[in-house]
C-alpha cells in the first residue's frame, strides 16, 4: 500500500451520515415540461414523443467528419417504455423468435426469414443485466455466451468469433457497453459481418459514449439505449431504438404499438385522423408516453453537462485511489460514458472478501451496488441454459472482486470525499502487509 496524492483520510467537515449510490438531476425545467404536458390534455404517446425522437436520432447521427463509419441511411429513434422493451424489438427484427415462421409481416420484409427452422438466438455476455437476455427468452429465443475481456468487463472479441463459428442459429452478436465504456465495435463488428449476423448494440450504459467513429449505439445495425432513473439521462423509465436500417425501423416501428400498421397516435385530436387501421402482427405496448418524453427532452439538453459532471467526479476517484495496491481502477478508454465507477479490491492485498469489505462501506453510510451478477449465478438463466461458471473464467473474476460506488452528477465535494475516505480507511484496517 502507498499514498502520494494529497487526498485527506479524514472525513470531510461536510461529509453527510450517507451517500445514496445514485439520485437523479431533475430541475424545475423538467418539471415544467411535465406539466405542461399535463396540462395540454394529451399524455400518451404523441407530439413530444416524436419530437424526443428526432431530437435524441439528430444528438447520436452526428457522426464525426474524421470517422470512416459510412452510414447506410439516415438515423431512426423509436422511444420505447424501457430498454428491455427496446431489446425485444431489436431481437426480433433481428429474426429472433417463432412468429418469423408464422407471420408474412415478419419474414416478408427481409428475404428468406420463413425457412428458418427455429427460433434462433442470440450471442452476449454473462457479465450484464439479465434483461439483455430475458429479452430473447420472451421471443423463445436462445442464448449463447462468450466470456468478458481478461482485463476488463466487456465482451471478448476472440470469445465472439469461436462462438459464431461453432453456432450457426446465431441472429444478433449483442455486445454491452459495460459502465459507459464502449466495447470493441470495430473488430466485434467486422466478426459479425464475416458470419452475416447483425449487430445489437444493448447501449444502456452508453449514453453520451462518443468515439471517433461515431456514438455508441450507432456503430452497430441497432442500438438500444435505457433512460432509467441511474442513467445518464433520464425519463424516469424509458428507452431510445436506433437505426439506419430502414428495414429493421419498420418491423420495430410497427412491433411496437400492437403491430398496428400506421401511425394512430393522434385519432383522437385530429379532424383529419380515420379511425381505420389494420393489425398484421401480433405487436406489444412498447410506446413511451408524451408525459415521460418531455422529461426525456430537457434532459437530452443537459446530457453534455451531466457527462462532464460524472466524468469530474471519476477523475476525483481516480486520484484518490491510483496509489492503493488493494484498490485496481475501472478500466478506461475512448468514448468511456462513466455510467458507472465500479472498482475492483485485489484479495491477497485484504483480509477481507468483497463481500464482507462492501457491507462494511454501507454499514458507514454508503449505498454501494454489485455490477453485475453474471448470469450463470441466476437461477433460471443458469439452469434453463445449463450454465457453468468454469466456461467464463474472467467474468467470474470480475464478479467475485468488483463493487459499485456512489456516482451520480450533483454529488456535493463533502460527498465525494466521503466516499474517497470510507474506502481508503477500510481498506487499510484490513491490508494485508
Amino acid at each position: 500500500m502507498s499514498k502520494t496524492n494529497n487526498s485527506s483520510s479524514t472525513p470531510h467537515s461536510d461529509s453527510p451520515d450517507f451517500v445514496p449510490f445514485s439520485l437523479p438531476a431533475i430541475s424545475e425545467e423538467e418539471k415544467d415540461a411535465v406539466l405542461r404536458v399535463l396540462d395540454s390534455g394529451w399524455l400518451t404517446t404523441g407530439k413530444e414523443a416524436l419530437a424526443f425522437e428526432q431530437e435524441f436520432a439528430d444528438f447520436v447521427g452526428d457522426t464525426p467528419q474524421d470517422s470512416s463509419h459510412k452510414p447506410m441511411g439516415e438515423l431512426k429513434a423509436l422511444a420505447v417504455n424501457s430498454a428491455t422493451s427496446g431489446l425485444q424489438l431489436a431481437y426480433q427484427a433481428c429474426g429472433v423468435g417463432l412468429d418469423w415462421m408464422e407471420n408474412d409481416f415478419l419474414s416478408g420484409l427481409i428475404g428468406d426469414r420463413k425457412t428458418y427452422s427455429n427460433a434462433g438466438k442470440i450471442l452476449t455476455t454473462p457479465y450484464t443485466f439479465v434483461s439483455t437476455a430475458t429479452a430473447a427468452c420472451h421471443l423463445g429465443g436462445g442464448i449463447v455466451y462468450a466470456d468478458v475481456e481478461k482485463d476488463g468487463y466487456n465482451i471478448d472479441p476472440v470469445q465472439v468469433e469461436r462462438r459464431l463459428s461453432e453456432d450457426r442459429d446465431i441472429r444478433a452478436v449483442v455486445p454491452v457497453h459495460i459502465a459507459g465504456l464502449p466495447c470493441n465495435m470495430e473488430e466485434i463488428c467486422a466478426i459479425a459481418a464475416k458470419y452475416n449476423v447483425p449487430v445489437v448494440e444493448d447501449a444502456a450504459h452508453a449514453f453520451p459514449s462518443k468515439t471517433t467513429k461515431g456514438y455508441a449505439g450507432t456503430l452497430g445495425d441497432i442500438g438500444v439505449y435505457s433512460f432509467y432513473a441511474t442513467k445518464t439521462i433520464t425519463t424516469a423509465e424509458g428507452g431510445m431504438v436506433c437505426t439506419k436500417n430502414s428495414e429493421y425501423h419498420k418491423i420495430m416501428a410497427t412491433m411496437r404499438m400492437h403491430g398496428i400498421d400506421r401511425p394512430v397516435w393522434n385519432r383522437y385530436t385530429s379532424k383529419k385522423a380515420s379511425w381505420e387501421y389494420d393489425v398484421v402482427a401480433p405487436g406489444y405496448k412498447f410506446n413511451l408516453p408524451d408525459v415521460l418524453a418531455a422529461m426525456g427532452r430537457i434532459q437530452l439538453q443537459k446530457a453534455d453537462s451531466l457527462f462532464h459532471q460524472r466524468k469530474a467526479i471519476a477523475r476525483q476517484y481516480n486520484r484518490a485511489f491510483e496509489n492503493y495496491d488493494f484498490l485496481q481502477l475501472p478500466p478506461d478508454g475512448e468514448g468511456n460514458a462513466w455510467h458507472l465507477y465500479i472498482i475492483r479490491i485485489v484479495p491477497e492485498k485484504l483480509s477481507i472478501s468483497r463481500d464482507e469489505f462492501s457491507q462494511k462501506l454501507q454499514e458507514q453510510g454508503l449505498g454501494i451496488s454489485m455490477h453485475f451478477i453474471p448470469h450463470f449465478r441466476l437461477s433460471y438463466l443458469k439452469n434453463h441454459f445449463q450454465l457453468d461458471a468454469s466456461d467464463y473464467p474472467n467474468a467470474q473474476k470480475r464478479y467475485e472482486t468488483s463493487l459499485t460506488l456512489p456516482f451520480w452528477p450533483g454529488m456535493t465535494q463533502g460527498m465525494v470525499q466521503k466516499v474517497i475516505d470510507t474506502v481508503i480507511n477500510l481498506g487499510r484496517k484490513y491490508y494485508v502487509c
